[in-house]
């Protein structure tokens, strides 16, 4: 199915001044509807500028695997600003639910010596294998359960199958995160029916729930599409990490965000088979036979 073929028409009024329109997550609120990672830049100055370029005011920390330390001694968390961001830790890398809750737990403190409003939630990753990197539904199912148990907001990454992502909120998950595509593979929004779906059925009675695509942007037009389809916002960090020009790409991403959403908001004209002049019919110098235009 072509992206023409998908509709992204919304209902909703677009009643909402783009200022006022934030991003509300279980307790947090956003401004920024691009949150990114902090992994794979080339340094971690460069992952700072790109982070100011892109105007985000939340990015992720994989609390597992993340290095603290470069080969310079340099420390990651110098190079956040903590007054402004809000860290969400993740849990990847962790194939078990097991190990999910214990990267969770460790997140949890570590923001919490840090002072950061980020303790209490979570960006749920449980992964399935090594190669495809795509979750593992029956372990994040029972991570997202004894997380939520334990107190934790759970953002729930998972596939684009739209029965786990009902389960995940189903679950008490604040937001599902389903992947465009495999993680890091740049593909974009690989099924975008499995997609609208999802946005149909976990939004149906309740739209402000937030859906977030996560995974697989790999330009620009993917954030648009996203947003435009109706998803809450996106979240990346290969895009702009390994892009030729990570602060460029960054800014990109913003100007991506915002674009989709005020699409969305405004709501698209409809579609038609057939041509439709945009100039008035009435009113036209009549033509005598005969004449021409030159």
């Amino acid at each position: 199915m072509s992206m023409s073929q998908i509709s992204t028409h919304s209902d909703v009024a677009p009643t909402t001044p783009p200022g006022e329109d934030r991003l509300v997550i279980g307790t947090h609120e956003l401004s920024s509807r691009l949150i990114l990672g902090t992994g794979r830049y080339r340094s971690f100055a460069e992952m700072q500028a790109a982070h100011q370029a892109a105007e985000t005011d939340c990015v992720t920390v994989a609390v597992r695997r993340e290095k603290l330390h470069d080969s310079r001694g340099n420390n990651i968390l110098d190079f956040l600003d903590l007054e402004r961001l809000t860290l969400l830790p993740n849990t990847a890398g962790c194939y078990e639910a097991t190990a999910a809750v214990r990267a969770a737990l460790m997140g949890r403190e570590i923001l919490s010596d840090l002072g950061n409003p980020g303790a209490n939630w979570v960006k749920l990753e449980v992964l399935g294998d090594s190669r495809t990197l795509l979750p593992d539904p029956v372990e994040t199912l029972r991570a997202t359960a004894a997380l939520v148990d334990d107190g934790f907001e759970v953002l729930c990454y998972t596939s684009d199958d739209p029965v786990m992502a009902l389960k995940l909120k189903q679950a008490g998950a604040v937001a599902v995160m389903p992947g465009g595509s495999p993680i890091g593979s740049g593909q974009g929004i690989a099924n975008p029916l499995n997609l609208q779906i999802i946005l149909e059925q976990l939004k149906g009675d309740d739209a402000a729930y937030p859906v977030i695509v996560d995974a697989g942007l790999g330009v620009p037009s993917d954030v648009v599409i996203a947003l435009e389809m109706g998803a809450d916002a996106v979240l990346l960090n290969t895009a702009v990490a390994r892009a030729q020009d990570p602060l460029r790409m960054a800014q990109a991403m913003k100007l991506a965000a915002r674009s989709g959403r005020l699409a969305r908001l405004a709501g698209r004209m409809g579609k038609s088979r057939y041509g439709s002049a945009s100039s008035p019919e009435f009113g036209m110098i009549a033509e005598k036979p005969g004449d021409s235009t030159l």
